[in-house]
């Protein structure tokens, strides 16, 4: 059951605006804004009081460079108060560059460091069935991640472990070094994974792809951006 109430999409870009001064990653950070949104209001198990429940969903902000977006989700979903956005990155904001799941209330993982959080997640994951839990877990990575080692080995694990609660959400700007023959979604499905590519920017077909079946093994959503949609 996703999170309701709270503030709606239509807010999203105000909340995303009142956070200036690290506009280098701003172009990186709005691309994620409609898979954010998307996983929070519809398909993520979570809310701001089960953040310690065992049984939650996790969700995993690999791709924790300029995380703006993920703060304007939260901030619209009730993890923060919006007056927090205003002075973000400052000394005394728990708001830094990058998240800090210590501070922030909600986040799962201290991410930013290419290459983390997909391994991260796998481990989760296999945590949780370990557990004999039910709960999902969603990671967000970017595609130029996929250039780092450490996830070439995860995605070979995931595959061969068949975790079936992992989702791994792949959003492709081709900003990427090398790129891969025949598509993202292909470095995924040649490792044992379902994968699917969509449009970042399509609510409906974005859920509809977190929501597929995909019994038996892990799933992997590439949601392609084109620059300039946010």
């Amino acid at each position: 059951m996703a999170v309701k109430g709270g503030l709606g999409l239509a807010d999203i870009p105000a909340l995303f605006r009142r956070m200036t001064g690290d506009e280098k990653h701003e172009w990186a950070a709005a691309s994620t804004l409609d898979v954010l949104w998307v996983l929070y209001d519809r398909v993520l198990d979570v809310s701001p009081d089960r953040v310690d429940d065992p049984d939650r969903d996790r969700f995993l902000l690999s791709k924790g460079h300029g995380p703006m977006a993920y703060y304007a989700v939260l901030a619209a979903k009730g993890y923060l108060d919006p007056s927090t956005l205003d002075n973000w990155t400052a000394w005394d904001s728990p708001l830094g560059q990058h998240p800090d799941r210590v501070l922030v209330k909600g986040v799962e993982i201290s991410s930013g460091s290419l290459g983390h959080g997909l391994p991260i997640a796998v481990g989760t994951a296999l945590g949780l069935r370990l557990q004999g839990r039910t709960a999902r877990t969603f990671v967000l990575v970017g595609d130029a991640e996929l250039d780092e080692g450490s996830n070439h080995e995860a995605i070979a694990l995931a595959g061969r472990l068949g975790l079936d609660r992992l989702v791994t959400v792949v959003v492709d700007n081709e900003s990427g070094t090398h790129g891969w023959p025949g598509g993202v979604a292909k470095r995924f499905e040649v490792e044992g994974w379902r994968a699917s590519t969509v449009d970042g920017c399509d609510h409906d077909a974005l859920h509809a792809a977190f929501t597929q079946d995909h019994t038996g093994r892990p799933l992997a959503v590439v949601a392609k951006i084109r620059k300039g949609e946010w």
